[in-house]
């Protein structure tokens, strides 16, 4: 496994997405998080409470929060992933479909980051449960889901007239691969009548309840919500019980390994992991995230100031571990610079992140498919290059030249228009040539001088784009094509 490339107790202040960008692929032994759920509401902490101004809001436009290079990604590289999203537009609406572009793009990184014996726990409610559910299945896999896990707790509020009243969250629970660490946990299974049953071979406790057996744990915790009165209380507003992320911890990781939190918050998850003696990165883009973790550690008898950050002379007590003082925990804004083979985020492709990207190679797909339509341009339609079929604009589909399962990449010059039915058949493994011959075999293929032709227009344009970019006429080209995008996106 790659070498961590970032320092134990390390906290980062900035997007996630671009930290965990930065950070090496399989380095990681477990993530246990709590993104946001898409809630459509703003979250804020409580007045004159420890972290006191913190707040983010889970709402999510298609315009506003999702970058045309997220929407990119996930076409080229999870397919079942852009498949989600476009059905979610229909079924649920745009915001529902930019949230889940979002976080589908960290979740990709999550798993990349991942080691093999890693897992990963993702906090979420019944607001986009489904939708994750499924975004989930597509970017790890199914056969790698491990549990759905029920939390259920009690809360105050009104009985609800119109509906049962809600006490539960979901934790979804993901491994890399089939060699995922899992340590079995327990819980006690009381006896009815209260007295010992006495079976052969099965050992029985005597508490202030009564007896009991000590039974494998199931997948719904009865775990308290952090009330008013609790110790632990921050106000921060969706803060978690470090029960609830303790249990994860002892479950899926073992001592000195390394815990991420990617939505630190309130420092739930580093404080479980340091009390549990395993290492931790969190990272959070509120801005007094690495305080509240601070605030926490000492809290929590965990940490002490140094000498000269004390805020007064008071004496410290004796504690039974060494403690960490605020020099330990590292603080950062900046990503850390990945030292690894820069694999990038996708599953079971050869192709490698490039170090330097030209201007030419930045084009977008929306605009690398008006280009192409263009050169693919006949009677006014558009040439499949795989059959010979010329249909309208709206049924072509992007595809590669070169699979990406041989380092085909994802720029212009590597790219073609295809009908749906070329572009399924062609998938992520077929050559051009093979899908052709695999269309000549089951009778799809209709015009094979046509669709000769329509790849060599596409790679003649596509060269032309490449060796005049920053020329007059080319800077021409591009803006007509933006122009033309914006035009259909009002």
């Amino acid at each position: 496994m790659p070498d961590p490339n970032f320092r134990n107790r390390t906290l980062y202040h900035n997007d996630n997405l671009e930290i965990m960008r930065g950070m090496n692929s399989k380095s990681v032994h477990l993530i246990a998080t709590d993104p946001p759920f898409n809630k459509n509401r703003d979250f804020h902490a409580t007045p004159d409470s420890l972290v006191a101004g913190a707040r983010f809001s889970d709402r999510w436009k298609w315009d506003d929060d999702v970058h045309p290079e997220w929407t990119d990604q996930i076409e080229d590289d999870w397919p079942a992933a852009h498949a989600l999203i476009e059905a979610a537009k229909l079924a649920y609406g745009w915001d529902m479909a930019a949230f889940l572009c979002w976080l589908g793009v960290r979740l990709m990184e999550m798993r990349r980051i991942l080691r093999d014996d890693g897992s990963l726990y993702l906090h979420i409610d019944q607001t986009a449960h489904a939708w994750v559910k499924a975004l989930m299945d597509g970017i790890f896999g199914k056969k790698n889901f491990l549990n759905e896990i029920i939390w259920c707790y009690k809360s105050g509020g009104a009985s609800p007239q119109k509906h049962f009243s809600r006490k539960h969250d979901t934790i979804l629970v993901y491994t890399r691969s089939d060699r995922y660490t899992f340590n079995p946990q327990k819980e006690k299974s009381y006896n009815r009548g209260l007295k010992p049953y006495r079976f052969a071979g099965v050992q029985e406790y005597q508490d202030e309840v009564g007896w009991y057996t000590l039974v494998g744990m199931k997948d719904y915790w009865l775990i308290d919500m952090v009330g008013r009165t609790s110790a632990e209380r921050t106000g921060y507003p969706t803060q978690k019980p470090l029960a609830l992320y303790e249990r994860i911890i002892k479950a899926s990781s073992n001592p000195g390994d390394i815990v991420l939190d990617p939505f630190c918050g309130c420092a739930t998850t580093p404080i479980a992991a340091e009390r549990l003696g395993r290492r931790w990165v969190g990272i959070d883009i509120w801005d007094e995230a690495h305080h509240q973790v601070l605030n926490r550690l000492v809290h929590e008898g965990l940490a002490v100031p140094t000498e000269a950050e004390k805020p007064d002379a008071a004496d410290t007590q004796e504690h039974s571990r060494p403690l960490l003082t605020f020099g330990d925990v590292h603080y950062t804004t900046a990503p850390p610079v990945r030292t690894d083979d820069q694999e990038i985020a996708a599953p079971n492709l050869k192709l490698k992140l490039q170090r330097a990207v030209e201007p030419w190679q930045r084009l977008l797909n929306r605009e690398i498919r008006h280009i192409l339509a263009a050169a693919q341009s006949v009677d006014r339609l558009v040439g499949c290059a795989g059959c010979g079929r010329k249909l309208e604009i709206e049924f072509m589909h992007l595809d590669h030249i070169q699979p990406k399962s041989d380092s085909g990449e994802n720029y212009i010059t590597n790219r073609v228009l295809l009908c749906s039915p070329c572009n399924s058949e062609k998938s992520n493994d077929k050559t051009m040539p093979g899908l052709q011959r695999a269309n000549k075999k089951s009778g799809w293929m209709q015009d094979e001088s046509l669709a000769r032709d329509m790849r060599d227009r596409a790679q003649m344009r596509a060269s032309w784009v490449r060796d005049h970019w920053g020329t007059e006429e080319c800077d021409e080209l591009i803006a007509n094509v933006r122009e033309q995008i914006r035009r259909r996106l009002r």
